[in-house]
């Protein structure tokens, strides 16, 4: 990333959050074993310490996807590749839905709730003129 990002260039990373994964990974055996799934998993300021490690400077930090945490721990509960839950099929609709409308009372919604539901950590950086 370094080397392929121009002085000053803004770099984002986004990543699962460490306690919602936990969470599916308590709730399925299937979750965590999945092929293709998540290798690693950082805490925010693990994954802030190793991207600042590289010479990025540090502007921002947030929690998004709020509303689809629930989502997957309900698709872990009931098993993580069923298709015939009818309760997971219907969050599904709801998320599409939300993510095409993007309604003011979800968005204000997913907003309240991105500091302690959101599934994943958003961090931004700037690469400094020094880097390689």
């Amino acid at each position: 990333m370094t080397r392929v990002l121009k002085p000053g260039g803004t770099l984002a990373v986004s990543i699962p959050r460490q306690w919602p994964e936990a969470v599916c990974w308590h709730l399925s055996d299937e979750y965590f074993n999945a092929n293709q799934g998540h290798i690693r998993i950082y805490k925010k300021q693990e994954l802030i310490n190793k991207v600042t490690a590289w010479g990025f400077r540090l502007t921002g930090v947030h929690y998004a996807h709020s509303l689809h945490a629930p989502f997957w721990w309900l698709k872990c509960l009931v098993g993580h590749e069923r298709r015939d839950s009818s309760a997971v099929n219907l969050y599904h609709r709801f998320l599409v839905w939300d993510m095409m409308r993007r309604p003011a009372l979800t968005r204000a919604l997913e907003h309240l709730l991105n500091p302690v539901l959101g599934k994943s950590v958003v961090v931004y950086l700037k690469k400094g003129t020094g880097n390689r």
